[in-house]
């Protein structure tokens, strides 16, 4: 198992290039504006903004796909749940499993939300992988997310410790998922199958995984710790940066393209003849 989400591709592309208080100010943006959007085409804009950022990006798309299969089961997951829950007019399905006790009924409603939710969290992980692992290294989302919120620190609100609390745990997840694997591949050579037996029989196959998982973790953050204080990390508190950020033209104009695409997800919403969703 390969891990790609949380691993930075290194590249010389304009959104590498990019402030990365300008990356978490789109991403803000492009978060609200996937939940405002309400027609078929102001969805088919932020698909057309997303696949275009990962080709200036100059990720492979193949790397941005392998990146999203962790969220592949809570896709169907939810996906299922609503085709089957939510309410209509339009009935497409309508199968008695059990006559007069048990009926499955699908509506065209519900058909269309399921996969509206299933393409709000495809894009969004897709973008926010792009925008905050694969084109942004660690330690520049620290910078950005501290900078970004330095007001704050005026009411007392720990910001440096909550950036890189944010920062470290999105670089160990390729880190445990790579654990995972080995532990996995470890239990299948002494025999262990996990893909046998009901829902119960699996569950429990998998104790031998989480349990050296969670060691392996607490393991690494001691290690991590003990590091930090070696190297006398003390906290933001009279910290000084290397490179200190400074905001360029490209963030300037990326960032009116920001306020664009959200203008016109609103002005589709409200004048596009296409369906709603």
């Amino acid at each position: 198992m390969e891990a790609s989400f949380g691993v930075y591709y290194e590249k010389d592309s304009l959104i590498h290039r990019l402030d990365p208080r300008t990356k978490l100010l789109f991403m803000i943006v492009f978060l609200v504006s996937i939940f405002v959007a309400k027609d078929i085409f102001s969805y088919l804009l932020l698909i057309l903004i997303t696949v275009a950022s990962i080709i200036i990006s100059k990720v492979p798309f193949m790397m941005v796909l392998k990146g999203l299969k962790p969220i592949f089961v809570i896709v169907i997951f939810t996906t299922i749940l609503n085709l089957f829950w939510t309410q209509g007019e339009t009935e497409l399905v309508n199968w008695q499993v059990i006559p007069n006790h048990w009926t499955i009924v699908i509506y065209k409603e519900s058909l269309i939300k399921a996969g509206v939710l299933a393409l709000r969290i495809i894009v969004l992980m897709a973008c926010t992988s792009l925008y905050f692992s694969y084109t942004t290294t660690p330690i520049e989302l620290t910078d950005g997310i501290e900078t970004g919120l330095a007001p704050l620190k005026k009411i007392k609100v720990p910001v440096h410790e909550f950036a890189m609390m944010m920062t470290i745990a999105l670089r160990f997840i390729p880190t445990l998922v790579d654990e995972t694997a080995k532990i996995m591949n470890a239990q299948k050579a002494r025999g262990a199958d996990f893909s046998r037996g009901g829902l119960i029989k699996r569950a429990k196959a998998l104790i031998p995984i989480i349990i050296p998982l969670f060691v392996s973790a607490f393991r690494r953050a001691d290690e991590l710790a003990t590091a930090m204080e070696c190297r006398c990390y003390r906290g933001g508190t009279g910290r000084t940066r290397m490179k200190v950020l400074k905001m360029k033209a490209r963030d300037y104009v990326f960032l009116l393209l920001t306020v664009l695409m959200i203008a016109g997800v609103i002005i589709l919403n409200i004048y596009a003849k296409g369906y709603k969703v």
